[in-house]
């Protein structure tokens, strides 16, 4: 992206910080807000109601493998590598180095999201790298490998004469469906092994994996994109006529009925992800980047314009209602995945910065606004996320579900699901800050 391009932005920037009084009171523009959650809430995060925490000072390791502290932890790493230089940043490699090397990996049979919890081993993989720790890098290489070859080898794929033939299953237990979410579980993975090791392979290999990845994409997009409304639908089934799938699935099209928030959040976060490893002359690229353009244009289109965030159900406002007396809700884990992406797709110059920067700031002013509580003790915590969602055959999948569902609720106490998008979005808006304006971000807690 040239550097003409960002004169818009410092430009918005500026004046947006200087009518901050009106629009987010609570945003501080000198605050890492990355660095103020993770040391918040490393030692105290939520997977569902479950309290858990890394090893810190003042808190033991009560993790097991799993994809939400595999999220956190990811995150976290990746506001280390950024502030390395900062000796304040080490406790967050070491966290998640203990975390590492003290749990077993476990993989559920074709269980796309166990595979998520892999990605740590990347950061862990150049950390040890750049301490000449040779061992540990080996060893964190292979497990990353190991997550690699489960997908690729193992994961149960739509096979022909269905339509998406080759196309990863969610799960085992769904037959022949395709989730919005398992693109951020595996096939991100699957591109960032490719991008770090790839080039170990032949060209041959690594361009068939790419094709691979690209696939799965392709396959997502075409089945569960609505070209009218500008959106990806929670999931598709390749055999919507099958009992385990036909109680949610539309039996012409095999969609699901709604856009779930999340579900895009994982989507897009998957986009700008892959973008960010696959080979600038890969055919695919052209492909994933209008994909990722579409995503963000429908969801620019969504964009609560008072709060700058998005709701729990993205084609509907707050009048929304439901049979138990939830409305429709702006929803704080999507609100900071699509932050999250916007800013990335920017600063990987494929998303334009004089359409999108506007969307991504408004945004990520309004993720502190409307999310962050700040606490006695001077930590912050999270409020407002969706626990959980997903499809079955007890579960509909319609507006009503995703507001009353027993198993989708809200939470106000910093669910992981949650904790992790906003560390991502806060260290891009960081990079962005100190990228493209003469802010400097103080370190003030």
């Amino acid at each position: 992206m040239k550097k003409n391009k960002y004169k818009f932005f410092v430009i918005f920037v500026f004046a947006l910080l200087a009518v901050n009084s009106i629009y987010a009171t609570d945003f501080q523009p000198d605050t890492l807000y990355s660095r103020w959650i993770i040391n918040s809430r490393m030692g105290d995060f939520r997977n569902k109601s479950e309290t858990t925490h890394f090893k810190t000072a003042t808190t033991e390791r009560n993790i097991e493998w799993d994809y939400v502290p595999g999220l956190v932890g990811k995150a976290i790493l990746m506001t280390w590598e950024y502030y390395q230089n900062q000796p304040w940043s080490e406790p967050y490699y070491t966290a998640v180095e203990d975390y590492a090397d003290h749990i077993q990996m476990r993989f559920g049979e074709s269980n796309i999201d166990d595979l998520n919890a892999g990605k740590i081993f990347f950061e862990l993989y150049r950390g040890a790298k750049a301490k000449c720790q040779n061992d540990k890098a080996a060893t964190y290489k292979e497990n990353a490998t190991i997550c690699k070859n489960k997908l690729v080898n193992e994961q149960i794929r739509i096979a022909a004469p269905l339509p998406g033939e080759g196309g990863f299953w969610h799960k085992k237990k769904y037959v022949n469906q395709m989730w919005l979410d398992g693109l951020y579980m595996g096939p991100a993975l699957y591109a960032e092994w490719q991008g770090n090791f790839g080039l170990e392979e032949s060209k041959v290999e690594n361009d068939k994996a790419w094709d691979d990845i690209a696939l799965q994409f392709d396959t997502i997009f075409v089945y569960t994109w609505d070209a009218q409304k500008k959106l990806n639908y929670h999931a598709w089934s390749a055999e919507p006529q099958n009992e385990a799938s036909s109680f949610w699935a539309d039996p012409k099209t095999g969609r699901s009925q709604e856009f779930w928030g999340r579900g895009m959040g994982w989507f897009f976060g998957a986009l700008v992800d892959v973008l960010e490893n696959i080979p600038n002359d890969h055919s695919a690229r052209p492909r994933l980047v209008k994909y990722v353009n579409m995503v963000a244009d429908g969801l620019k289109a969504r964009q609560d314009t008072k709060s700058g965030c998005w709701y729990q159900l993205l084609q509907y406002d707050s009048s929304k209602t439901s049979s138990c007396g939830i409305n429709n809700y702006l929803e704080s884990s999507a609100s900071s995945m699509f932050t999250y992406g916007y800013l990335k797709g920017i600063r990987l110059g494929v998303l334009d910065s004089n359409t999108y920067m506007p969307v991504a700031i408004k945004a990520y002013q309004g993720l502190i606004k409307n999310f962050i509580v700040e606490e006695p003790d001077g930590k912050i915590k999270i409020i407002q996320s969706c626990e959980s969602a997903g499809l079955s055959n007890t579960r509909k999948g319609d507006a009503d579900y995703y507001l009353c569902g027993s198993d989708v609720v809200i939470n106000n106490n910093t669910e992981g699901k949650v904790l992790g998008p906003f560390i991502m979005a806060s260290l891009e808006f960081e990079k962005a800050m100190a990228t493209h304006s003469d802010f400097h971000l103080h370190q003030k807690k």
